[in-house]
């Protein structure tokens, strides 16, 4: 059977040859007589694999030295809880909510402090990304949060926010190694990597090493504390061991590919080819305010439930599938992050073309 256009928005898609290459690998990983799923994470192979996934990582993304990278379970549902107990030591952080995500880690960062919204894009379904150039950050804020690509909602930070010299910490799941990142710019940054880099069950955190601390309150789990993890290089427990191999082999399919630069022109390419259609379109709008717009998740709408659900249904027979929009926005979805291929979005925007002639 061929491969579909897969448009889902997490877990997705990856590359065709990382696939090949950990279906070449399954039964005997280099030699070894194993499949890396049956490794010990405490043997010389994994440890090998482990070590040159996070240099890959490294080098694609320009991570500095003194920032650790830990390679984590849990999801970004723990990270909204993790990042409170390990960074909150005034117990106020600001958060700029602008989607699901970010909503649903303020509601738990509220458990260990206290939380201001100091932005907001709700009145507009999340739609937009609100001026953040001078925001009424609190004077003792540990923190300042964002989720930087709203998977949802179709909108993105194209301007960080002004956070007035506050640490910046932000959920990059949705968008990483989409484009360069300055990595200074934050002191912790974090992705599930369900969408744009492997198979669920990772969750990647930059952190800053003067941000990992030791005089955490008594409440927080050991599993939870940054330091436990940074101190045991992510093998503190058995870590998620053949997602973090499959991760290492997208990192080295990025690097195949150009990096991260290279990556953005792919992107931009992709994208645009999209919502060109989109803005030329009678029967297909796009959500998202122009300057907002992702590159990675498209939501778009006919402004008729019927039609989109005809739409959706004849899209999956032709296999384009997963193309059914979040319950909260309606309408479609397209998520075209880095391993969809050109040709799925222009044949994509082929069909969307002719069921627009066919349902005039």
């Amino acid at each position: 059977m061929a491969r579909i256009y897969n448009f889902s928005a997490g877990p997705s898609m990856l590359p065709e040859t990382v696939l090949r290459t950990a279906a070449e690998e399954m039964l005997d990983y280099h030699g070894s007589g194993m499949s890396v799923m049956e490794m010990s994470h405490r043997s010389k192979w994994f440890q090998d694999i482990i070590d040159q996934a996070e240099a890959d990582l490294r080098e694609i993304m320009n991570i500095p030295d003194n920032y650790k990278v830990l390679f984590l379970q849990g999801g970004g549902n723990q990270q909204f809880a993790a990042i409170p107990m390990n960074l909150m030591k005034n117990g106020v952080a600001d958060y700029i909510v602008t989607g699901q995500w970010a909503k649903k880690a303020a509601q738990e960062a509220e458990k260990y402090g206290k939380v201001n919204i100091v932005a907001s894009s709700a009145d507009k379904t999340f739609s937009y990304i609100p001026d953040c150039s001078d925001l009424p950050i609190s004077e003792d804020a540990d923190y300042v949060y964002i989720c930087h690509n709203n998977t949802i909602y179709g909108t993105k930070f194209n301007k960080l926010p002004n956070t007035k010299g506050k640490i910046l910490v932000a959920d990059m799941s949705s968008d990483i190694l989409s484009e360069p990142v300055n990595v200074e710019d934050y002191g912790l940054l974090w992705f599930g990597v369900q969408k744009n880099v492997g198979p669920a069950g990772v969750t990647v955190v930059v952190i800053r090493e003067d941000l990992i601390r030791d005089d955490l309150p008594e409440f927080v789990p050991t599993m939870l504390k940054y330091k436990t993890q940074a101190d045991a290089g992510s093998l503190y427990n058995t870590p998620p061991c053949y997602g973090i191999y499959v991760c290492g082999l997208v990192f080295q399919w990025v690097k195949s590919m150009g990096g991260l630069e290279a990556m953005k022109i792919h992107n931009e390419k992709k994208a645009k080819i999209l919502y060109d259609y989109l803005d030329s379109s009678k029967m297909f709008k796009g959500t998202v305010v122009k300057k907002d717009r992702s590159l990675m998740n498209v939501p778009f709408v006919t402004g008729d439930a019927d039609l989109d659900a005809k739409f959706v249904k004849e899209a999956t027979a032709a296999g384009f599938t997963n193309l059914k929009g979040h319950r909260t926005v309606g309408g479609m979805r397209a998520s075209i992050y880095n391993a969809m291929p050109i040709e799925g979005v222009q044949k994509l925007v082929e069909f969307m073309a002719e069921f627009e002639k066919n349902n005039q």
